[in-house]
C-alpha cells in the first residue's frame, strides 16, 4: 500500500534517533521512497551514512548543500513528499514548528509542505510535561499536525514516565493509515458509546465516574475516516464531535440504554466504550438536598446492563466490549467476554501508568471468545482505535 510513496523522515537530536533507523527500514521494505533530513543534533547520535545505507538515498543535512539534480532541496522535498514524519521530535523542534521558524533544512522544508505531517515526541519526562512543550503540542494539533504521543516507561536518563518514543510499529501503522486513506468500513453502520454516565441525586449533584470519553471518540473518529456510517451515543464530555459522526447526547444510563436499543437493529458493529454507572439513586430529590449535622444514606438500585442486553439480543451484529479493571485483569475480562456474549473485548488495568481514565494513551489486552489473549504495547488512543477496527474487520472476514 505504501509502494511508491515519497516519505520525508526528519531526524532530530535525541537519544531515540537510532530508532528512526527501524522506521526507515520498515518503510523501504514495503516499497516507499524514503528521504531523510537530519539536524545537526541528530548527527551527534547517528551518522548520515547509516541512514543512506538503509534508505538508498543521500541524506539531506544542509540547507545550502545542493545534491546533483536538486536545485532547491527544501522546496523539492516539500513538493514531492506524500508525507513527513519527524522522529524523534525533540522539544526544540516542536517549539520551532509551532512558531513557524525556518532556521535549518528540516524546519524550512516542513514550512513549505502542504502534505500530512506526523510528529513523534521523545524527551525527558519533565521536559515533556513542561507547560511550554504541552502548549506547543496543542498548537501543532490545532494547525493540523498529527502527534503520536510518547510511551510511558523508564528513560535513558533513568527517569520514569511519559517521554519515550512510541513503539516503531505504532508509528508505522499511523503512517500507513494516513497515507492509504483506507475505506474498509464503507459498507458498515457502527455504533460507538463513550463517556461516563451521570446519575442524578438532586438537581445539582450526581454519581459518575472518571471516564473522559477519549477512547470512544477516537473510535468514532477513526471509523468515520475509514468510511463507516457512525452513530456516537455519548454521555457528557468536553470533547468535540468528530467530523462525519452522528452524535446522540445522553446523560444517564437509562437514556443511553434507550438510545442504544433503538439504534441496535440497524447497525453492523457495536463498540461499547462508555463507562456506564452500575447503580443509580433509587429516589432523585426534586430540590437541592440541604446539608445538616446528620449523616446521609443514599439508597441505590441497579441500572440495566446495556452490554449484557446487547449480547442477549445479538443477531447479525458484531459486539465489542471494554473492561476497565484494577485487579485480576485477564480473569475478570474472560468472565465478561463469556457472560456477555462478546466477539471481542478490550481490557485495561486503569492503575497502570498511561492506561487510566483521562489519559491520551492506553495499554490494553485484546481477548477473544476462544480464550486467545493478545497484549498490545502502550499507544495513543487514536492508534489503538485503528488497531481495534483492524481486528473488527478481520473478525467480519472470519479471521483472527
Amino acid at each position: 500500500m505504501l509502494a511508491g510513496k515519497f516519505i520525508v523522515i526528519g531526524v532530530t537530536g535525541g537519544i531515540a534517533a537510532y530508532r528512526a533507523l527501524d522506521l526507515v527500514s520498515n518503510l523501504v521494505k514495503v516499497g516507499a521512497e524514503v528521504h531523510v533530513i537530519m539536524t545537526a543534533g541528530a548527527q551527534q547520535f547517528v551518522k548520515p551514512l547509516t541512514f543512506e545505507a538503509i534508505s538508498g538515498h543521500r541524506v539531506h543535512v544542509d540547507t545550502f548543500e545542493t545534491p546533483p539534480g536538486w536545485r532547491y532541496p527544501h522546496l523539492e522535498l516539500a513538493r514531492r513528499a506524500d508525507m513527513a514524519v519527524i522522529v524523534p521530535a525533540t522539544a526544540n523542534i516542536l517549539a520551532k514548528l509551532a512558531c513557524g521558524m525556518a532556521d535549518d533544512l528540516l524546519t524550512t522544508t516542513v514550512l513549505a509542505m502542504d502534505c500530512p505531517v506526523l510528529v513523534c515526541p521523545a524527551m525527558n519526562v519533565n521536559m515533556y510535561r513542561n507547560r511550554a512543550v504541552q502548549d506547543n503540542l496543542s498548537r501543532l494539533r490545532h494547525m493540523g499536525v498529527v502527534v503520536v504521543d510518547p510511551a510511558v516507561g523508564r528513560q535513558a536518563c533513568g527517569d520514569e514516565g511519559p517521554g519515550r518514543l512510541a513503539d516503531v510499529a505504532v508509528i508505522f501503522e499511523r503512517v500507513k493509515v494516513m497515507l492509504t486513506g483506507k475505506k474498509d468500513l464503507a459498507q458498515n453502520t457502527v455504533l460507538v458509546t463513550a463517556g461516563g454516565t451521570r446519575e442524578p441525586i438532586d438537581p445539582v449533584r450526581y454519581i459518575s465516574n472518571r471516564s473522559s470519553g477519549k477512547m470512544g471518540y477516537a473510535l468514532a473518529e477513526t471509523a468515520a475516516k475509514r468510511g463507516a456510517k457512525v452513530y456516537l451515543v455519548s454521555a457528557p464530555t468536553s470533547l468535540a464531535v468528530p467530523a462525519g459522526v452522528h452524535v446522540i447526547n445522553v446523560e444517564t444510563a437509562e437514556q443511553m440504554y434507550r438510545a442504544v436499543m433503538e439504534l441496535y437493529p440497524g447497525v453492523d458493529v457495536v463498540v461499547k466504550a462508555a463507562a456506564v454507572a452500575d447503580y443509580r439513586p433509587r429516589v432523585t430529590a426534586a430540590q437541592k438536598i440541604k446539608k445538616n449535622d446528620a449523616g446521609m444514606v443514599l439508597e441505590l438500585e441497579k441500572n440495566t446492563d446495556i452490554l449484557m442486553e446487547l449480547g442477549k439480543r445479538k443477531k447479525h451484529q458484531l459486539l465489542v466490549g471494554f473492561a476497565a479493571e484494577t485487579e485480576d485483569l485477564i480473569k475478570n475480562a474472560r468472565e465478561k467476554i463469556s457472560k456477555k456474549n462478546l466477539d471481542l473485548l478490550v481490557a485495561n488495568d486503569v492503575t497502570r501508568p498511561g492506561a487510566g481514565f483521562g489519559s491520551d494513551t492506553n495499554l490494553v489486552h485484546i481477548l477473544y471468545p476462544d480464550g486467545k489473549v493478545e497484549k498490545l504495547p502502550l499507544m495513543d488512543k487514536l492508534a489503538l482505535s485503528e488497531v481495534i477496527w483492524d481486528k473488527v474487520i478481520r473478525l467480519k472476514e472470519g479471521k483472527k
